[in-house]
């Protein structure tokens, strides 16, 4: 208990800090950045420079109680037909805006349920996206799929589009789990996808698990991480669930009682990430486990190593364009996020404007303490001499936040001359750190446990 009563001291299990897949967090952006800024930035993108390309479908067959995301339910194709209507809309207008030459590097879709499109609207999609950003030659195509709402004519068709990774939404395999949370997803269906992936020539593949779930419980996460070993994934993610049903009515439904507590949350993480390296996985940053062989680990080890929107990543394209209600850009100004309502997104696109409505424009300021936080979140540590390199002087304004964590922080953190790093046992720590290095606490937002 000892280790326990002295993470307790430092907040672990009572603060709530955001996770950090960008700086500043969405709760920051302002509506006084939306269109105009978006159609100056991506004007001014260098061609020479490949882009992702991020690709938001809000549409689902039924609505998961855990999940907070933008989405929507629908029982029929018409309102998934029209919005595809709707995204070729907006690749007409940014192809009035992007420079010529321009390629995309990544493309990743997710929602929602990107495969409630039937194949012919996956051709549709692909094909529309290709017509104005042509794919680089080594350019990586990712899928967040749902194996309850796949069969095998939408997997063939994905991979004919070029789909080469291929991420499986699982979140706990334990039926009552499932039950609490609206997520029915037996195993059986869910080797099948992964069988019909395998045989497409879909190799790459991700799994996505979360702990903190109703009813969850060391026993119950045991037997499905053996499930999901069983699955041979390259790569894993594991996130805390954020029970916050101010902010996502659905999670109303959920029993806040039957959800492990606040040790017992830590020790499903434990579990999970112990599990993980014993199979052979490395640790990638805060959540993301690997293969030693796959790309995402090699990023992790010389240093290339970024976190985007969907954790971390080995996408070093220094641009993202968010297309679709809800999406975020990163552009190299800062981020503009489309209109979140699927409503108001179309009708800012059929009105003949980019969907953009809210955003943020980095400051000088900003820039070195996003990057800080990043290194944070995927190195445990922070490189003062790729920060002067990066930034020059202006890299000095985190000297006194380094200071200070290094002071605050200093039974689980070592400075040299060089580097602040996170020991072992501080990283169930590493977002309340990075969080000291975050100018923005906006009134009203409830982040996520720390733990």
């Amino acid at each position: 208990m000892k280790q326990i009563d002295r993470l307790r001291s430092f907040g672990l299990f009572e603060t709530r800090v955001p996770r950090y897949t960008s700086y500043p967090t969405a709760p920051v952006f302002s509506p006084d950045v939306g269109a105009a800024e978006q159609a100056t930035a991506l004007a001014a993108l260098n061609p020479a420079d490949p882009v992702s390309a991020y690709i938001h479908i809000p549409f689902c067959e039924r609505l998961c109680r855990f999940c907070a995301c933008r989405t929507q339910g629908t029982k029929t194709l018409s309102p998934v037909e029209s919005y595809i209507g709707t995204l070729e809309q907006e690749l007409a207008l940014l192809a009035r805006t992007l420079p010529d030459g321009l390629r995309m590097g990544r493309m990743h879709w997710a929602g929602g349920t990107p495969t409630i499109l039937p194949p012919h609207l996956i051709h549709r999609l692909a094909r529309a996206v290709r017509a104005i950003i042509p794919p680089t030659a080594d350019h990586e195509f990712s899928v967040e799929i749902d194996p309850t709402m796949v069969d095998p004519d939408m997997i063939v068709a994905l991979a004919e589009e070029g789909m080469n990774r291929a991420s499986i939404g699982i979140q706990d395999f334990n039926p009552k789990v499932q039950e609490a949370i609206g997520r029915i997803q037996p195993f059986d269906i869910t080797k099948a996808c992964v069988d019909d992936l395998r045989a497409a020539g879909i190799h790459s593949l991700n799994a996505d698990l979360v702990y903190g779930l109703p009813h969850q419980d060391l026993t119950r996460l045991d037997d499905t991480i053996t499930k999901v070993l069983e699955l041979a994934p390259d790569r894993l993610a594991i996130f805390g669930y954020a029970h916050v049903p101010r902010v996502s009515k659905r999670q109303q439904l959920i029993d806040g009682d039957a959800l492990p507590k606040e040790v017992e949350r830590y020790e499903l993480a434990r579990l999970a990430a112990q599990r993980f390296i014993d199979a052979g996985f490395h640790t990638i940053g805060s959540d993301h486990f690997a293969r030693p062989g796959d790309t995402l680990a090699r990023a992790a080890r010389s240093g290339l190593l970024r976190r985007n929107f969907q954790g971390c990543t080995d996408d070093t394209c220094p641009t993202l364009l968010g297309l679709g209600a809800s999406s975020i850009s990163r552009l190299l100004s800062g981020y503009v996020q489309n209109a979140p309502a699927t409503g108001a997104c179309v009708q800012r696109i059929e009105s003949g404007t980019l969907a953009g409505s809210r955003g943020h424009v980095m400051t000088e300021d900003d820039l070195p303490r996003a990057r800080v936080i990043e290194m944070l979140m995927c190195d445990f540590r922070v490189n003062r001499p790729a920060l002067r390199q990066m930034f020059g002087d202006t890299s000095n304004i985190v000297d006194p936040m380094i200071a200070q964590v290094a002071t605050r922080f200093r039974d689980y953190v070592e400075l040299s001359e060089n580097y602040l790093d996170i020991s072992h046992e501080g990283r169930p720590l590493t977002r309340i750190i990075a969080s000291w290095f975050d100018a923005y606490v906006p009134d009203g937002v409830k982040y996520s446990q720390a733990s």
